[in-house]
């Protein structure tokens, strides 16, 4: 290939699936010297506590954006996020190889076109192999295969004074009850997290903290408020988040983008999936020490995320299977990581 430089697509989804499109940065550096990145302007944290990835770019709309990469040299450019506009931006930026998703109208724009996997009925393997398949069609590879997220020094002072503010200076575990769900936050319950803090509250007596954003702030204080925990809803950044994380005791999340940061900065991490539609193996987080809950409610086919009119399997949280699940991760820790 002509250069040393290669551009990572990722702007689509939710934070979750930026932070897992880091793998494919990873593969690329096993052949290029410099990888930047394209994201959507929500995402740039993720994309900039990656130390695979040396810049980020920020994606507005496609002639602009391409010609703002044009200039940069990039030999190659793998799309992991693929639609229209992604599609048109490295082809109109004039980078000669470029890779992404087949069968799509906008696929001749790729030169390399991968399948993905579950379009040929896969439906088990995790989604940073599927994503790598993209990185291996110019034979770059992770064999580790795990996002990378590092929070940065002013994220753990962030996290230091939030802590202080609460007056907590030893042990504590988070509880991140949400996920990016913007549409239903109204219908979100919060009696199974409830029920879910109390028994975390009576495993340990550390203090727990509530997280989400500021849009969450209605159901994280409830089940604060009920729970006797501490609601730090809309106070932190995702770089705060994950300087807490590192340094909780253990995280317990909903399938969700901060569930998949705190995996990777490697809190002991025991993943909630609650709905029957919800696919833990392709969604798992990954990290050292992680732990997932399947879904056991009876929801209706028809009952998926983006559709499910009460969320009955999140009011029903098996608590007693989430908090069994965390005993056993925290079981197979070495004992230093276990206090």
């Amino acid at each position: 290939m002509p250069s040393d430089r290669a551009l990572l697509v990722a702007a689509g989804g939710g934070i979750g699936d930026t932070l897992l499109a880091g793998v494919v940065a990873h593969a690329l550096r096993s052949r290029f010297a410099h990888v930047e990145a394209l994201v959507l302007p929500a995402h740039r944290a993720i994309a900039e506590h990656d130390p695979a990835i040396e810049r980020v770019h920020l994606l507005a709309s496609p002639v602009p954006t391409a010609e703002d990469l044009r200039g940069a040299g990039f030999a190659a450019a793998v799309v992991t996020w693929a639609t229209l506009t992604t599609a048109l931006v490295p082809a109109l930026a004039g980078i000669p190889v470029r890779v992404g998703q087949a069968r799509r109208l906008y696929s001749p724009l790729f030169t390399q076109r991968v399948v993905v996997r579950s379009e040929r009925g896969d439906h088990r393997s995790h989604w940073t192999q599927i994503l790598l398949d993209y990185a291996r069609a110019i034979d770059c590879d992770d064999p580790v295969a795990r996002p990378t997220f590092q929070p940065h020094e002013t994220d753990r002072r962030a996290a230091d004074a939030l802590l202080a503010e609460h007056g907590i200076d030893g042990s504590f575990a988070l509880l991140h009850p949400s996920r990016g769900l913007t549409e239903q936050r109204e219908r979100w319950p919060a009696a199974g997290f409830i029920a879910l803090g109390r028994s975390l509250r009576e495993r340990d007596a550390l203090p727990l903290l509530v997280t989400g954003t500021a849009a969450d702030a209605a159901v994280a204080e409830a089940i604060a408020r009920d729970a006797a925990a501490v609601s730090i809803a809309g106070a932190t950044t995702i770089g705060t988040f994950a300087a807490l994380a590192e340094r909780a005791r253990y995280v317990v999340a909903m399938d969700s983008g901060p569930m998949h940061v705190a995996a990777a900065v490697g809190a002991p991490t025991v993943g909630i999936f609650a709905l029957q539609s919800d696919e833990p193996d392709r969604w798992a987080p990954l990290g050292p020490h992680t732990a997932v809950v399947r879904a056991i409610y009876p929801c209706p086919p028809a009952h998926r995320k983006e559709t499910c009119p009460d969320f009955a399997c999140v009011r029903h949280l098996d608590v007693a299977t989430i908090v069994r699940t965390l005993d056993g991760l925290l079981a197979t820790m070495p004992e230093p990581e276990r206090l």
